[in-house]
Parts: structure tokens; C-alpha cells; sequence
């Protein structure tokens, strides 16, 4: 019974899907607006249950967002479209475990199995990065990130929390783009405003990505950690070459090159909730390496700044091969 439930909810996305996919070029502003007014004190439900199915059947949900704030102006147009696209993506998170989860868990190995981790091991953290900085569609996060072992009320609460600045500036810009039409009051404040919204939203993932890469320590604080024994990794990042070459390297460092990171994360998997400390000739390798293991999910990443300059500057001990 339970198999063939899980077939007939399989079938009904597949259907929805395929629908959304032929008569999307028929939903638009001004058919939304002819159902919403139809509808009379119910408009705000059926617009929200529009872009509900919407999330689920993979319709674009900028468009929906516009839309939103053409028909409802900003400040309930933003209410609607934040609550709508967030039960959306927790239905499409809930189909995706019932579905699919076990297999996903009994399936995956190797990088892919990594990555899982890794997203897990950040949990709700990992949640708010990507709505905050959308790297991915969201239709298909939301059924993506059903397949780990994230919690659905950390999954919730982090989507509604942090799609709320992308959903204020979509929200805006449909309401100003309406009011243009108008020829309403104000419009070039409108227009302004609307433009400095989009401007802020795309300015995030700077922001976050810097939120992302890591703290940055003295050499004297990691030569404290090292002395106190407090589990921390002391990763060095330079080639094979540098690290046992004349500047030598930490003590108890392990050498991974920056370049085969990205192949030998499972090397490092012991220390994903654990301190790692990276070390490189100066910095700027140390920062491509932050991200990438942030990225997998390790949570207590620093850079040590200025690597083995400032260490040998301060005149600790080093090891010479």
C-alpha cells in the first residue's frame, strides 16, 4: 500500500510538473490578477496556493514574487509570497524525505556521500547560506535538501528568515513596476527604492561568502592552541615542494596542497566539527581552501594570518625535512 501511495505521489508531481512546463507561457500578471479579483475576499489564498503548486511544479518563482507585489503591494505582497514560497518548499522538503530519504542514505558514497555530510554537518546554517545566496534553483533545493538528515523545523524557520530580504526587494520591484504602469505618485522614489532593494540582494553573496571564509587568528593564538593541545588541525596548504623547503613548516602541520583539496577532503573528515586552522606561505591561498572546506561543511575553519611569514617572523620553532 505504502509503495503504491509513494508511486501515485510520483506520478502526480511528474503530471504537475509536465502541466506547469505547457501553460507556463499563460500564467502572467494579468491572469493572476483576473483569478485573485475573481476569487473576491479569498484572492490572497488563491494566490497563495498558486504559488504553493508553483513551487512544487517547478514554475518560477521570481515571476510569482513580482507578481505578488503588483497585486498586494509591498507590505502584505511580501507576507504572501515569504509564506507561500516557504510551505512550498517545506511540502517539497517533506515529499522529498518520504520519497526517497532511505534510498538516498543506503545509495550514497563516496564525494557525493562527502557532500551530504558536510551540508548536514552545518545544518540550519547551511539552510540560511543558500536562501540568503541563492546558488542553486530553488524549486530543486527544496526537494534536494528533503534527502539529508537536516531538521524540517531548522529547515523551515531558516528559509522563512532569510528569504525575507530577497522576497522584500522581488516584493518592491513588482509594486514599483505596477505603479509605473500607473503612472502613480512618487515614482522615481519608488523606482529608487526598488533599485537600492535589488542593489543590497546582490551584495550578499559578497558579504556572506567573507561571513564564510573563515576567522582570522595571530600565529601567536595558534602557537596557544598548539601548546594547550586542544585538538586543533594545523592544515598547510602550500605545495609539497614548499612544505619541505627552506621555510619549513609547524610542527604536527599536515600537507594538503590547495589544489588537490578539493580530492582529498576524506582525509579530513575526523576534524569536520573540530578546529582547523590553515596555513599557507601568507594568506591567499589559506582563503581559497577556507572555502572550499566550509563549502563541504566543516564548521570551525580559521586563517591563520600572514601563515608561515608571521610564524617564522615571531621566531617559533619549525620543522626542516
Amino acid at each position: 500500500m505504502q509503495k503504491l501511495f509513494r508511486m501515485l505521489l510520483v506520478l502526480l508531481l511528474g503530471a504537475g510538473i509536465i502541466a506547469a512546463i505547457v501553460y507556463r507561457d499563460q500564467l502572467d500578471v494579468s491572469a493572476l490578477e483576473d483569478w485573485v479579483k475573481g476569487a473576491g475576499g479569498a484572492g490572497p489564498l488563491v494566490f497563495m496556493g498558486i504559488y504553493i503548486l508553483g513551487t512544487l511544479f517547478f514554475l518560477p518563482g521570481s515571476v510569482l514574487t513580482l507578481a505578488g507585489g503588483a497585486l498586494f503591494g509591498p507590505v502584505f505582497g511580501t507576507f504572501y509570497n515569504l509564506t507561500a514560497a516557504t510551505i512550498g518548499a517545506m511540502i517539497s522538503f517533506v515529499i522529498a524525505r518520504y520519497l526517497a530519504h532511505g534510498w538516498v542514505e543506503q545509495k550514497t558514497a563516496g564525494r557525493l556521500k562527502q557532500l551530504k555530510q558536510g551540508v548536514e554537518a552545518e545544518g540550519w546554517k547551511f539552510v540560511a547560506f543558500v536562501r540568503l545566496v541563492p546558488l542553486f534553483p530553488f524549486n530543486l533545493l527544496n526537494y534536494a535538501l528533503g534527502l539529508t538528515r537536516i531538521k524540517f523545523s531548522h529547515y523551515s524557520i531558516a528559509t522563512y528568515i532569510c528569504m525575507l530580504p530577497g522576497a522584500i526587494a522581488y516584493t518592491y520591484l513588482g509594486y514599483a513596476g505596477r505603479e509605473a504602469i500607473a503612472g502613480g505618485e512618487g515614482l522615481v522614489q519608488k523606482i529608487m527604492l526598488a533599485l537600492a532593494l535589488l542593489a543590497m540582494v546582490s551584495f550578499l553573496p559578497s558579504l556572506i561568502g567573507r561571513l564564510r571564509r573563515g576567522q582570522v587568528i595571530e600565529v601567536t593564538t595558534l602557537k596557544e592552541r598548539q601548546q594547550a593541545n586542544n585538538d586543533t588541525l594545523i592544515l598547510d596548504v602550500r605545495t609539497q615542494a614548499e612544505f619541505g623547503g627552506n621555510e619549513g613548516h609547524i610542527g604536527n602541520a599536515i600537507n594538503i596542497p590547495v589544489g588537490e583539496l578539493s580530492h582529498r577532503l576524506e582525509e579530513l573528515n575526523s576534524h569536520i566539527d573540530k578546529p582547523v586552522a590553515i596555513v599557507c606561505h601568507t594568506d591567499k591561498r589559506s582563503a581559497k581552501a577556507a572555502r572550499i572546506l566550509t563549502k563541504h561543511g566543516f564548521s570551525q575553519v580559521v586563517i591563520v594570518k600572514n601563515g608561515m611569514t608571521a610564524w617564522k617572523a615571531a621566531g617559533f620553532d619549525i620543522v626542516m625535512i
